[in-house]
């Protein structure tokens, strides 16, 4: 006569998994033997833990529904049913509420997400600061369109492995001081998926996907700097078994400018002036990413000085991917001193030197009298 499983444990025969792994830890805490060593509740603790490895196996639950009795013809020989018939799992569960292992009882499924691919594109300063729209040629796991992740030949299916009799995992018996514990590892057999594909798909060989080439189009907003992604949500690997794709990522590679350095929103650049542009001052064109500028330089411009045209640089994109205004363009200025001056040249600058007081210069700073240092010495001399 089959045993009643479902009383042992104190549920109803419609119980979930929940409420049967509730009710083992409630009757394993008042009678195993480490707190209760009454020979009864020990005698009664066994028959909880057979109980309990019953209906928390899928396949021998069914059996008890439909009457039958998967630990009375020896079934279990070996396994839960001999002494305690517990797992370390089962333990842990009990008195600590929570699984040894972390992964749940039963076979693991074939079917898994697939990884996150990464490509880079190179990209112009114009291109980053325009957006642009551009087909990429990616190479990727993709569905098996022969058996559609499945794994088998078409018109074949797979069978249960005759190891674990499809649970996927496989149990040893250990003797301790609480009884025989009873360990379970996956099936080396099918490596825990609890079935063997038998005849595999001669496109995949059972992985349900194939590597593919394909076209797919990205486009990338304006603003992108050099390191940023665009993320395609399920353009990534297919998971083993046909399972959901990862993502792809497309990483920008920002190509150097001839003109233009960048920092942030901001550009960067350098004019090379005459010493007579910069001493008169001059106006010339000046290439943005919007056209030509007029840059206008205004006279006794120094060395060094920096001018800028506001909102001249780049896109400034927000973690939204909208443009929120443009940064500024710098423009750096440096002064080109003459050099193989003509006589003729050389006689006009120390004319002009001799004008303006410069045949001797003083060193950078004078004093409130406007003598610098040079001027200071020669007066001490003097005296």
């Amino acid at each position: 006569m089959a045993r009643d499983y479902y009383g042992t444990l104190g549920v109803e025969q419609d119980a979930g998994p929940d409420q049967i792994k509730r009710a083992y830890r409630r009757l394993a805490r008042e009678l195993h033997p480490d707190v209760n060593p009454d020979p009864a509740a020990q005698e009664r603790f066994r028959e909880v833990s057979t109980a309990y490895e019953v209906l928390s196996d899928p396949e021998k639950r069914r059996i008890v529904d439909l009457g039958g009795d998967p630990m009375g013809n020896g079934a279990a020989a070996g396994g839960p049913g001999d002494q305690f018939g517990f797992g370390v799992s089962d333990i842990m569960d009990a008195f600590f509420g929570g699984q040894a292992g972390g992964r749940g009882r039963g076979p693991r499924s074939r079917v898994q997400p697939g990884a996150d691919a990464l490509i880079r594109m190179p990209l112009t300063l114009n291109e980053c600061a325009t957006g642009v729209t551009k087909d990429l040629t990616v190479d990727t796991a993709v569905l098996c369109t022969e058996c559609t992740g499945a794994g088998s030949a078409p018109g074949s299916a797979p069978s249960v492995c005759d190891i674990c009799a499809g649970r996927g995992e496989v149990q040893s018996v250990q003797r301790s001081f609480l009884g025989q514990v009873v360990t379970s590892r996956p099936c080396p057999n099918c490596r825990g998926f609890g079935e063997i594909i038998t005849d595999p798909c001669r496109q995949c060989g059972g992985d349900g996907r194939v590597r593919s080439r394909r076209s797919v189009g990205v486009r990338i907003p304006a603003g992108v700097a050099d390191g940023m992604r665009v993320r395609l949500a399920g353009q990534g690997e297919v998971g083993p078994g046909g399972g959901p794709a990862g993502d792809l990522y497309v990483e920008v590679e920002e190509e150097p400018h001839e003109l233009f350095t960048r920092d942030g929103a901001d550009l960067h650049c350098t004019v090379q002036l005459p010493m007579t542009a910069a001493a008169l001052g001059t106006t010339l064109p000046l290439p943005t990413l919007d056209g030509v500028e007029e840059l206008h330089v205004e006279p006794g411009t120094q060395a060094g000085s920096v001018q800028t045209l506001r909102g001249k640089g780049m896109p400034r994109l927000r973690s939204t991917g909208r443009v929120d205004g443009h940064g500024d363009l710098m423009v750096h200025v440096d002064v080109a001193v003459p050099t193989n001056l003509t006589k003729e040249q050389s006689d006009l600058l120390r004319q002009l030197a001799a004008m303006r007081g410069e045949e001797q210069p003083d060193l950078v700073g004078g004093n409130r009298n406007g003598h610098g240092i040079f001027s200071r010495l020669r007066d001490s001399f003097g005296r």
